[in-house]
C-alpha cells in the first residue's frame, strides 16, 4: 500500500500566489489545499488535519499569527512555516515563541522554500529531534575539521588527497581568516606522518631577536638569557610537519637560513656547531602575495620556489556560494551546545542576510559573529536582530597605502579630511604608477588624468611625505 502524501495547507490573499505553490508543492508530491485569508484557513484547520501550514503574515483579516495559533491549538505536532515580504522582528520573535519552524523573505528562492518545507516534515517525522550528523545529508560537506561544499572548497580536498601522502612542500595562499591552518593540519592527518608531531609556527609572532633561537634552538650560554639548552621547533617537528604561518613575515636573515634547513635537512642551534638532521615537511602559508614581494625583493626568490612546489589558493568566504549558511548552521549548534542553549537553527531572514554580506574577515569572522548571535539571542532561532551585523553594512572602508583604515562611522567623533583625501589620492597614484611601470603618460591615461595634472599632483605628493 502506497504510503500516504503528506498533506499542505497554503495560506495567501494572492491569487496568483496560491495558484504558483500549488502547482510547485504538487509537483514535489504533496497534497495541497488552498485557504483565501485567515478566517477561511482556521476554519479548514479546525475541521481538517495538515502535516504542515505555509502561510502568509499578511492576509486581510486575520494574520499569519493567527493562523499559527489555530494549527497549533488544534494539533501540536502541525508544523507552522511562516512567509512574509514585510514581518518585522517582533513578529518574528512572536512567532518563533509561539512554535512557528520558520520565516521565508519574499521574495523566496523556490529552491530554499523547498528545502525548508522538507526539513520541517523531516523533523516533525523524528519528533521533533535532529538527526545526528553522522546520519545527515551533509556527511560529505566535512572534510576533517573543514566544512564546505562549494566548487573551490572541493577543489581543494582533491588537492590535500593528491598531496598528503607525498613529502613536497606546500604553499597555501589566501586572505586571513580562511582557515588555512586547518587545511596544512589536514594534509597532515592524512599523510603517514600522521602519528608524528604537527608544529604550528607563527612567523610574525616572534620577535625578530628570537626567531632564529625558536626555529633551530640555542645551546646554553650562546647569548644572555640563554640559561639552558633549547631544542628549536625544526627538531620538536621531527619526523611530522612544521606549519610556518605568515611565511611572508620572515626577515631576510632568516631567509637565508631556513633556505639551508631546506635545502640540506639540517639546522644549526644557535652557538653551537654541530649540525642536526631533522626530517621534516614543511606546510606554509601567507595571506600576501609572494611572487609581488620575490619580485620587490622582499623575499628571497630561491626560498619561494623551494616552498611554493605545490600551491594552494584558499578561496575567500564570498566567493564560497552555499557555504556560508552550512558553516553558519556548523557554529550556531556547536556554541549553543556551549553555552548550553535551546538554539536549533537559523531564520531564513538571517541566512538571507548572511548571504548579502561579504565577510571581509572570512570564516573567522563568521564564527565570531555566530558566536555572540548564540550568546545575545533571546529565542530558540537566530534572527536578524541578534546578528548585529548591520554595524558591519554600515561601514563602507576605505583602505590607504600605509595600512590606514578611515570608517565613515568615525565621523561623528572628527576626522582630518584632508589627510583621508591626501592618503587616498596616494594609493592611487602609486597604484597607477606601479602598474603603468613608472611611465606617467600611461599612468595618467589609467587614472583619467592629464599628463600635467599627474605630475603636479605627484610633485605634491613628494613635498607632502
Amino acid at each position: 500500500m502506497a504510503a500516504r502524501a503528506q498533506r499542505i495547507l497554503v495560506v495567501d490573499d494572492e491569487l496568483s500566489m496560491r495558484e504558483f505553490l500549488e502547482v510547485m508543492l504538487s509537483q514535489e508530491g504533496y497534497d495541497v489545499s488552498l485557504a483565501i485569508n485567515g478566517k477561511q484557513a482556521v476554519k479548514v484547520i479546525t475541521n481538517q488535519s495538515f502535516d504542515l501550514v505555509l502561510s502568509d503574515i499578511r492576509l486581510g483579516d486575520l494574520t499569519g499569527l493567527d493562523v499559527l495559533r489555530a494549527a497549533k491549538k488544534k494539533d501540536s505536532d502541525t508544523v507552522v512555516v511562516l512567509i512574509s515580504a514585510y514581518s518585522t522582528t517582533e513578529i518574528a520573535v512572536e512567532a518563533m515563541n509561539e512554535g512557528a519552524f520558520d520565516f521565508v523573505p519574499k521574495p523566496f528562492d523556490n529552491t530554499e522554500l523547498k528545502a525548508t518545507i522538507r526539513k520541517a516534515l523531516e523533523l516533525k517525522q523524528t519528533g521533533g529531534k535532529k538527526q545526528s550528523a553522522a546520519a545527515g545529508p551533509e556527511l560529505n560537506l566535512h572534510f576533517g575539521k573543514i566544512i564546505g561544499n562549494s566548487p573551490g572548497m572541493r577543489r581543494i580536498y582533491d588537492m590535500i588527497n593528491q598531496v598528503a601522502t607525498t613529502k613536497t612542500n606546500v604553499l597555501i595562499s589566501g586572505e586571513s581568516g580562511t582557515g588555512k591552518e586547518l587545511i596544512a593540519r589536514a594534509i597532515h592527518d592524512m599523510s603517514d606522518r600522521c602519528d608524528k608531531p604537527f608544529v604550528v609556527v607563527n612567523c610574525g609572532g616572534i620577535p625578530e631577536t628570537l626567531i632564529e633561537s625558536e626555529f633551530f634552538g640555542h645551546v646554553k650560554g650562546s647569548f644572555t638569557g640563554a640559561i639552558n639548552e633549547k631544542k628549536g621547533l625544526f627538531e620538536a617537528a621531527h619526523k611530522g610537519t612544521i606549519f610556518l604561518d605568515e611565511i611572508g613575515e620572515l626577515p631576510p636573515m632568516l631567509q637565508v637560513k631556513l633556505l639551508r634547513a631546506v635545502q640540506e635537512t639540517v639546522v644549526k642551534p644557535v652557538g653551537s656547531t654541530q649540525e642536526i638532521t631533522v626530517d621534516v615537511r614543511i606546510v606554509s602559508a601567507t595571506n600576501k602575495r609572494l611572487e609581488q614581494e620575490v619580485i620587490e625583493g622582499k623575499f628571497r626568490e630561491d626560498l619561494f620556489f623551494r616552498l611554493n612546489v605545490i600551491p594552494l589558493k584558499v578561496p575567500p568566504l564570498r566567493d564560497r556560494k552555499g557555504d556560508v549558511q552550512l558553516l553558519a548552521n556548523f557554529f550556531t549548534e556547536k556554541y549553543a551546545k556551549k553555552m548550553n542553549k535551546d538554539i536549533s537553527k537559523l531564520s531564513s531572514y538571517a541566512i538571507d542576510f548572511l548571504n548579502k554580506y561579504s565577510f571581509p574577515g572570512n570564516v573567522r569572522e563568521l564564527e565570531n559573529l555566530i558566536e555572540r548571535s548564540v550568546a545575545l539571542s533571546s529565542t530558540n532561532i537566530i534572527l536578524p536582530e541578534s546578528l548585529s551585523i548591520s554595524l558591519h553594512k554600515k561601514r563602507r572602508w576605505i583602505e590607504g597605502i600605509k595600512g590606514c583604515r578611515f570608517d565613515l562611522d568615525d565621523v561623528g567623533q572628527g576626522v582630518d579630511l584632508d589627510k583621508i583625501l591626501f592618503s587616498i589620492e596616494e594609493a592611487y597614484l602609486k597604484k597607477g604608477m606601479e602598474i603603468s611601470g613608472g611611465n606617467k603618460s600611461k599612468a595618467a591615461e589609467l587614472l583619467g588624468l592629464s599628463l600635467r595634472s599627474i605630475r603636479y599632483r605627484l610633485s605634491k605628493q613628494e613635498e607632502g611625505e
